[in-house]
């Protein structure tokens, strides 16, 4: 049996029956410990966030986790499709290599997706499907490492507050960002979060994002998806603007602590597939 296995980085949920495996992301936030997806919620996460004294920490699945997985499918004779989160936001990639050497079960395929949250998320849906239409698990690989370059998501930040304690810009960026009402765009591009653009104010923010759709071919084979973090008001502004432009949104998924940390409240984004 092909088994989809994601790390929480991925924001799944075991429930909608995409993937089979999620390993736990560990996040402390003010010295405790939570296993991200189960022991901490997207929602408490972003509440605990918002009264955090130092910024939270996130740290690879543990080895023995791996491990464990690993060699239960070995055992049961399953192969593995990892879709792992970027390798240059993450040590977890070659973390799994490396235990899956050490264990020696060929049947493992280990993906760096290059992103993060639904961008995963999107390729395990897709990989879903090409076991259902049963293609092989080094087909279904390849087709995902193909795929993987061609999922695109565009984030607006609400406010800089989290980009400057996770270090990403200075304390007098964030201050004048504050002060003038700068809003920051994001996307996620080889594999990094990089800054994309900004604008003064919301509104022009969300149509700054729309200008960056605009300038891609949308392959309507797949769902366009919008995200939220914490608070659904940035996004529904969003999805009426995608509306105007006849880009239907299948779903709002939310952004869990992986990427959320750096964005903070109040996030959205647009997830697509382009031709």
């Amino acid at each position: 049996m092909i088994k989809i296995v994601v790390d929480s980085s991925a924001d799944c949920n075991l429930q909608d029956g995409i993937v089979d495996v999620i390993v736990p992301i560990l996040v402390s936030i003010d010295n405790v410990e939570y296993k991200s997806g189960t022991e901490l919620t997207n929602d408490k996460f972003y509440e605990l966030l918002k009264s955090a004294k130092e910024f939270p920490r996130t740290s690879q699945p543990s080895p023995q986790d791996f491990i464990d997985l690993f060699e239960k499918a070995q055992n049961d004779k399953d192969q593995i499709i990892y879709l792992c989160l970027s390798s240059r936001l993450s040590g977890t990639y070659q973390s799994a290599l490396m235990i899956k050497d050490m264990v020696g079960y060929d049947d493992i395929y280990v993906i760096d997706t290059l992103g993060a949250t639904h961008i995963i998320d999107v390729l395990a849906r897709y990989a879903r499907g090409l076991i259902q239409k049963g293609y092989s698990a080094g087909e279904i690989v390849d087709m995902c490492e193909e795929l993987k370059h061609k999922v695109k998501l565009y984030a607006g930040i609400d406010t800089l507050e989290y980009l400057y304690k996770g270090g990403r810009v200075s304390r007098a960026s964030a201050t004048v960002g504050e002060i003038t009402g700068v809003k920051p765009l994001i996307t996620v591009s080889d594999g990094r979060v990089e800054m994309s653009g900004k604008a003064l104010g919301k509104s022009r923010a969300v149509s700054a994002l729309i200008e960056k759709v605009k300038n891609h071919q949308i392959n309507t084979d797949f769902p366009v998806f919008s995200l939220y973090t914490y608070g659904t008001e940035n996004c529904e502004l969003l999805e009426e603007k995608l509306k105007s432009l006849d880009i239907k949104v299948a779903e709002r998924l939310q952004v869990g602590a992986t990427i959320g940390a750096h964005v903070g409240p109040g996030g959205y984004a647009v997830l697509f597939v382009e031709k």
